[in-house]
C-alpha cells in the first residue's frame, strides 16, 4: 500500500504547478501586450468578407502620471489594468468593467485578498482584492468564477468591484499581494 502524502504536500504541490503557469503566462506577455482576437491579420488570400473588422488597439503604454515601481496601473477613462514589474517594463494590460463607484485618483495600496465569495450582484467571484474605499463602499479588483461579463449595473446598487476576465484574474492575483500599489488615474 503506497504512503499517503500530508496535505501540505499536496498543496505544496498545487502552488509549484500555479506558480509554474503563471510564469508561461508571465513569459508569453513579456513582449507586451497583446492584440485581441479581432485585430488578428488574415492571410492576404482570405476572401473580405472573412476579414476581422478592425477595432481601436489597445493602449500599449503605461498612463504617464502613473508613478514608478512595480504597480497595478487602474485608468478609469480606459476601463484598462497595467501590470507594471520593478524595471518599469508592462507583465499584461486589459480591460475591465468597473462597478458603479470607482475610486478617486491616487496611489492605494492592496489591503487584503480573499480567494472566492459571492459578490453584492449574487455572482460567484474569485481573486478579489481589495484596494479602496469611497462612500462606503469597498473597490476591489475580481473575476467571475464562471468567466462571464458583468451584467450592466442598472439596479441602482452601489457596487465597487472592478471585474475583468478569468485569465486576466489570474495574472492579477498571481502579482499583486497584499502592500502591492495600485495606482487610479483619469
Amino acid at each position: 500500500m503506497p504512503a499517503r502524502l500530508p496535505s501540505w504536500a499536496w498543496v505544496t504541490g498545487l502552488t509549484v504547478g500555479a506558480i509554474a503557469a503563471v510564469t508561461v503566462l508571465a513569459v508569453q506577455a513579456e513582449g507586451g501586450p497583446h492584440p485581441t482576437a479581432t485585430s488578428a491579420k488574415p492571410s492576404s488570400s482570405a476572401p473580405a468578407s472573412a476579414r476581422p473588422t478592425p477595432t481601436a488597439s489597445a493602449p500599449a503604454r503605461v498612463p504617464d502620471g502613473s508613478g514608478t515601481g512595480r504597480r497595478v496601473v487602474y485608468s478609469l477613462g480606459d476601463k484598462r489594468v497595467w501590470l507594471v514589474d520593478a524595471s518599469e517594463a508592462t507583465r499584461s494590460t486589459f480591460t475591465v468593467w468597473p462597478g458603479t463607484v470607482s475610486p478617486d485618483p491616487g496611489t492605494y495600496t492592496v489591503s487584503s485578498r480573499n480567494p472566492a465569495t459571492t459578490g453584492s450582484d449574487g455572482v460567484r467571484i474569485e481573486h478579489i482584492m481589495y484596494f479602496a474605499a469611497k462612500d462606503g463602499v469597498s473597490v476591489a479588483f475580481s473575476n467571475a468564477v464562471d468567466g462571464a461579463s458583468p451584467p450592466p449595473a442598472d439596479s441602482g446598487a452601489k457596487t465597487g468591484g472592478v471585474r475583468m476576465k478569468k485569465a486576466d484574474g489570474t495574472a492579477l492575483w498571481a502579482f499583486g499581494t497584499v502592500g502591492t500599489t495600485v495606482t487610479v488615474v483619469r
